[in-house]
């Protein structure tokens, strides 16, 4: 079993979980500071941004986690804030940054659809790189299996994904490289075959919540409500819907000439 803690500085306890979370925010950010620069804006447009991102981002995240297990953080009020331990969900986290980009898009008067197709290809391998703060913490893991089909693995990740006995379904690696697939399409997108705004953030919201949707129906840690409906795949569901539809809504205006975006 991996430490989860990499180091410490005397009393600070450095943990791997926000050592793999501050390199995905900082892979993320100069990857779309890249973008942005290509798309003819200004770069420093994304640092700033990602000022306003970053903490609306964790706190959305860490919020919603909390909210849907608040029969346990409801006994335990000092873990609420205890993000090293693990629990921030990634749609809380999108809901969060969604609010705090749109807010500085429409301070600075930017075209939201062009700088959100500049930013989710850094959203979505951040995500991919994300998963491994899982992986060291042993969370977002699928039901048990078998010794043999772990045989599959690599020895690291299978010796992470024995916990209390057994070993376990490696979710958070099926995650990562489904998000890092759909960056390269996304990638794919920008840079060839984007044919109106709009059209690689749609596609994110399609192709990730596909992924996810099916991915989370193997994981034994899903967020629920009643004992039946898992949050994430009824959110990925939605999204899914809401992708097909802008797109399609976008794609039949850009071919009118009459451009669409968002506020």
């Amino acid at each position: 079993m991996i430490d989860p803690i990499a180091f410490t500085i005397g009393p600070l306890k450095v943990h791997w979980y926000g050592i793999i979370m501050g390199t995905a925010f900082f892979i993320g950010t100069y990857l779309a500071r890249y973008h942005v620069k290509r798309a003819g804006y200004d770069p420093d447009h994304m640092l700033n941004m990602v000022v306003w991102i970053i903490p609306a981002a964790i706190i959305c995240a860490r919020a919603y986690y909390v909210i849907f297990e608040w029969d346990y953080y409801k006994e335990h009020l000092a873990s609420v804030v205890a993000v090293w331990e693990g629990g921030l969900a990634i749609h809380g986290g999108l809901i969060g940054g969604l609010l705090a980009g749109t807010l500085y898009i429409r301070k600075h008067n930017l075209p939201f659809l062009r700088i959100g197709d500049a930013l989710m290809p850094s959203v979505i391998l951040g995500q991919a790189i994300g998963r491994w703060g899982n992986f060291i913490n042993q969370e977002a893991h699928g039901r048990e299996v078998s010794a043999e089909f772990m045989e599959y693995f690599p020895a690291f990740i299978r010796d992470q994904m024995y916990i209390d006995g057994h070993y376990y379904h490696p979710t958070f690696l099926y995650e990562s490289l489904w998000n890092l697939l759909v960056f390269l399409i996304l990638m794919a997108i920008l840079y060839r075959f984007r044919r109106f705004d709009g059209q690689v953030l749609f596609s994110y919201l399609i192709l990730y919540s596909f992924g996810r949707f099916f991915i989370e129906g193997m994981r034994t840690d899903s967020l629920m409500i009643g004992d039946t409906i898992r949050v994430a795949q009824l959110v990925s569901l939605l999204l899914i819907a809401l992708g097909i539809l802008l797109y399609i809504l976008v794609w039949r205006r850009s071919k009118r000439g009459n451009g669409i975006n968002l506020p």
